[in-house]
């Protein structure tokens, strides 16, 4: 996770327990509001015990979770995108039936759930969340997140959307407009990132590596090979 993500995470959630109490007192309430469940503590028991044997490095078990996190995880939904850029019938049926489309590529759903595929327009900017727990794509995008996860991110993605996508380094004119998808039980969302200018001659395995997790989520942009080599 970078900076801006870790600054969100630390400082983010007091500001939303304030916005939707209306009191600064309930803010620190709001903070601990999210108790781990059994599953969650058990695992961290368990964790902790292997640790203290030396059976298992924490180090380690970090750097996995964000392989999957970050590097294998998405590029199935890297993928999809760079189709969708490179070949416009496929962009249709992707954006008409996500999950058959999704199915063409060997991604398939996970059982009982659909995949629904938003488009990102220069007048039109997309942005996912679950404000119950976590729902996500996961055969498209992997494990979600820490910050998607995250009380401040659920709930800062309803009230202020535009303001939440400024804290973490995207900032949107106001002439665009701000959709929000509230992924659940039944539907995940996935964004179709607009395709960033100057790629017209790259090929499609070219185009999926410029594609990051979360433009696929909607709190970035994907960056052009220019962009990416001054950064």
């Amino acid at each position: 996770m970078d900076t801006t993500r870790r600054r969100f995470l630390a400082g983010a959630a007091t500001v939303v327990g304030t916005a939707a109490t209306g009191d600064a007192a309930h803010a620190d309430d709001h903070l601990h509001q999210e108790v781990p469940s059994d599953v969650a503590l058990r695992v961290k028991s368990i964790e902790s015990l292997l640790v203290e044997k030396g059976l298992i490095d924490r180090a380690a078990i970090d750097a996995m979770v964000d392989i999957y996190e970050n590097k294998v995880g998405p590029r199935n939904g890297a993928r999809v995108v760079a189709r969708a850029w490179v070949d416009p019938a496929y962009k249709q049926r992707l954006l008409a039936n996500g999950t058959a489309a999704i199915g063409e590529l060997g991604f398939s759903g996970e059982q009982g759930q659909d995949i629904t595929v938003v488009e990102n327009t220069a007048k039109v900017h997309n942005l996912i969340v679950c404000t119950l727990c976590s729902c996500y794509p996961w055969p498209v995008l992997g494990l979600p997140p820490v910050w998607y996860k995250s009380a401040a991110y659920r709930s800062r993605s309803v009230i202020d959307p535009r303001g939440l996508l400024k804290e973490l380094g995207l900032e949107l004119s106001p002439d665009v407009e701000v959709r929000v998808w509230d992924s659940n039980a039944e539907v995940r969302y996935l964004v179709l990132p607009e395709r960033p200018a100057g790629t017209e001659k790259l090929s499609e395995a070219e185009l999926a590596a410029l594609v990051t997790r979360d433009a696929m989520v909607g709190v970035s942009r994907v960056s052009g090979p220019r962009e990416e080599a001054r950064a």
